[in-house]
Order: structure tokens, then sequence, then C-alpha cells
């Protein structure tokens, strides 16, 4: 392309980009209304032969955001992120097009910086001074290199001569994230060998009954290897007690792994730190800036308490002689990553967070934390709602619930939840909380205002009367 003719290129991506940011603000759906079926058979998504040419992205584009779900409407309120960062796209952006690889720092050196100077902050936060980390690919790649952490410091050298992990048991709560039984799968210990912890009635691990598991697996013959605590669990977002759960695990000589995936950024708030009191006392900590945070996906860190466990479990890397000197040893960061080639997540996270500081981040918890009050508090008061657990983070479970007592009320609220989606006006989770279906509105994406919240409630309240009264769903809202 000539310098004309890319200019104009990207001159036309920009309007693209412009328009979409503009339109969250516009009337219209969260969701695209085509069903698989219709993309499949209306959409030319196929790989040509020859080539259609430069000109053919710009209607390629136009194709894909028309039928991308809007995660950037206040209405989006399905998963634990959500909403749009300028400053954070910016630096997506931007390392997309500089496209460096975060193993060396010859390959990029100020993006190391930038990223030794987060992990180095987040470690402060956690109560790890000495600590460090490494960027991954999510929470489920940070609780994974937790637990082979775990591995290592139990058994050293275990990267090295290899693991039986058949007689070896990890304690997780009964209310954990399903990538744990992923990371038991890859360090090879098996799903059965995961012990769910029994949760008291706020989702939270029952320390008790951690200590009766931990006896019971060892009069059994099986060798405790790590605790797995929860800071805000996916569904409930109920914070386990690390004090607790710290105590417990390091008399046992047991690594103590936190999953704060979606829980820390509470350290930010002087008033809502206080729900991860004793994650200072834990040795590996995962936390995603992507989501609360709400830096693009993906960002994720995970912080080590003793970096060269870490690093023992990375020294794979020594045989890189094509990569990794000698000269630059202490700042490849290659060396604590199970990654040879890395995105660079740094910057995105890095820019935000020049923006706002720490004091930003801290409104933006507090903020966050009212609406879900405010939701919570509008659910109580209405009749034909109902919470279905206590609060902890920004996690709201409730569900629609007449007076008629003969109604399944799971089947009503997944029906409510179904013609939502249809209708395209908000996105919202369906989760379980024991053997009750619920609507679990998580309070992530910065958009949301009491306007949204009270507009969602509204359409819920409507479903629901509809569906009771035996009524058809309508096309639009």
């Amino acid at each position: 392309m000539s310098e004309m003719e890319t200019a104009t290129f990207l001159d036309e991506v920009s309007k693209r980009i412009s328009a979409y940011i503009a339109s969250k603000d516009e009337p219209g759906r969260v969701n695209p209304s085509a069903s698989l079926a219709t993309m499949r058979r209306t959409l030319d998504l196929q790989l040509p032969l020859e080539g259609h040419g430069v000109n053919a992205v710009l209607d390629d584009l136009d194709t894909f955001i028309a039928n991308s779900v809007k995660t950037n409407r206040s209405e989006f309120m399905n998963p634990l992120w959500g909403g749009m960062s300028l400053p954070a796209f910016a630096g997506e952006m931007i390392a997309a097009m500089t496209n460096n690889s975060m193993y060396t720092y010859e390959l990029s050196p100020i993006s190391t910086v930038i990223e030794q100077t987060i992990i180095h902050r987040m470690s402060e936060m956690v109560g790890f001074p000495d600590g460090f980390g490494t960027f991954t690919t999510g929470g489920s790649n940070g609780n994974m290199l937790g637990m082979l952490c775990a591995r290592e410091n139990q058994m050293a050298g275990s990267t090295k001569t290899g693991f039986d992990g058949r007689k070896s048991v990890i304690f997780v709560s009964a209310e954990a994230h399903y990538s744990v039984l992923m990371a038991a799968n890859v360090i090879g210990i098996g799903h059965q060998n995961i012990i769910k912890v029994q949760c008291d009635k706020d989702g939270r691990m029952m320390p008790n009954r951690l200590e009766e598991e931990i006896a019971f697996a060892r009069q059994e013959g099986f060798t405790p290897l790590c605790v797995v605590a929860t800071a805000a669990t996916t569904v409930r977002g109920a914070y386990d007690d690390l004090e607790a759960l710290s105590t417990i695990a390091h008399r046992e000589n047991l690594w103590l792994h936190v999953d704060a995936a979606w829980g820390g950024t509470c350290l930010f708030s002087t008033e809502h730190r206080r729900l991860m009191d004793g994650v200072e006392k834990a040795d590996s900590v995962c936390w995603d800036a992507h989501k609360m945070m709400g830096v693009p996906l993906i960002c994720s860190a995970f912080l080590v308490k003793e970096p060269k466990v870490l690093r023992r479990l990375c020294d794979h890397t020594n045989v890189a002689h094509y990569l990794f000197h000698s000269d630059t040893e202490q700042d490849d960061l290659g060396r604590y990553s199970l990654q040879c080639a890395r995105r660079n997540d740094a910057l995105k996270l890095w820019l935000d967070w020049r923006v706002r500081g720490d004091a930003g981040w801290a409104k933006m918890v507090d903020d966050l934390m009212h609406n879900a009050d405010y939701l919570e508090e509008q659910i109580v008061s209405h009749p034909s709602l109902e919470m279905m657990s206590s609060r902890m983070w920004t996690n709201v479970c409730f569900r629609f619930k007449p007076d008629d007592a003969s109604l399944d009320l799971n089947e009503l609220n997944i029906e409510i939840r179904n013609r939502l989606i249809q209708e395209g006006s908000f996105m919202v989770s369906r989760s379980n909380i024991g053997e009750d279906v619920v609507l679990r509105m998580v309070v992530a994406n910065q958009s949301i205002d009491r306007g949204t919240l009270d507009r969602f409630l509204e359409r819920v309240i409507h479903h629901g009367v509809e569906v009771c009264r035996g009524l058809p769903a309508l096309n639009e809202p």
C-alpha cells in the first residue's frame, strides 16, 4: 500500500472505532439478533482461494462489529468483566502495532521495565515486598502456576525428575473456579484428587472442615500438596477467610495459593481491602486486571512470595542459548514464565494506572460496591424478587419469585433470562446455588449506573409477569 492508501485505510478503521465507542449510549441491542444457524447460512465467512484484497477488510470489519456482542454497553453484565477503557484500548493497539515479545529484555526493553514495575507494585499490594511474578493468559493459568509452584516447593527438582501425582491431593473451596480441575489435569494429579471442602451458608470454605479433610487424606495415605483459597468466588463473590486458612496451611506445611482473579481489586479500597485480610500470608496469588479493573482481555498477573520457586519451575529456559544470555539474566522475563512468545499485556494496564492512580482505582471499587448495594436494596424491597445469597463483593444473586407456589422457579428464571437474551436488552449470567437457578448479576462494567440497574430489574419483572401469565415472548423490548 502507498502512503496515501495506508492513511485512507487507517482513517476508515478509525471511523469504525469511533462509531463503536459512541454507540454504547445509543438505543440498540447488546447482542446480535441473528442465530448461529442464520450466521452460518447468511454471512460470507469462508477463506478464499484467491485473496479479496485489503479493500475487503473494511466490509469484513463491518460484518464482524455488527454481529458481535457489545461488551462496551452498560447492559452487558454477563461475565466478570465489561465496559471499555480508552487509555487501555490505546495501549492494546500500540502493543499490537509494536509487536514486542516479552521473553527477553533485548526484544522488549521498555515493555520489560513496565511489566517489572507493575508486578512489583501488585506484589507490594498483596504483601509480598520481595515477591515477583509474571503476566499470564488468565486466572486459570495463574491457578495452575500456583499449583505447580506448590509441587516444586514440596518436591524440589520434580520439574526435572518427574512427578507421580496419583497420591497427591489439593484442597479447594466447594465453590472454587473450575480451572482448578484443568490445572489438576495438567500437573498430573487428576480431577479426583481435587478435594472440595465444604462451604458455609455464605459460600466460604470452612476452616474446620479443611482441617478434617487434610487429616482424613493423610489417614488414607494421600500426600497433601497445597490449599487453594478463593478471594471472590465466581458465582457468589465470597471471600474465603485467608487468615484462618493460612494458619492451617502453614501448620500443615502446605503451600497456600489464593485465587484472587476476580476479587483482588478490593485491595485498592481502604474500606473493602479487609476482605483479603491475611493475603500477605499466602505463598502465591493470581489477580486479573481484565475483570473489575476493566482492562481489555487478556491482562492477568501471577504473584509469588518467593521468586526463586517460580524461577526453578521455569528453568527449562536455561537450554535456550539462542534467546537467553547471562548479561540480562535478571531482567529476561521469560525466565519466570512457562510461555516463550508472549504478548505485551502490561502496557494497557500501565497506561490506565497512570491515568487513574491508586486513588482512581479505589473510587472505582467503592462506586461499583455502592451500585451493587443499591441493586440489592431494590431486590429486597420488591415483593416478587428474592436475594439468593448474602453479598460480600459486587455479585448479586437473585431470582424472580411470584406468589404462585405451584410454579417451577428454576424453569421460570431460566425462561426470564432466555427472554432477556432474545430481546437483546440485557446480558446477565444464569448460575446455580445448590439446586436453585439464580440470575447472577455482576456489577463490574464501569458503564453501569443506577438507571441501568432500574431498567434491568424492570425487564426482569416484566418478563417474569409475562411468563407467569403464559404470554409469548416479544421480539423487542
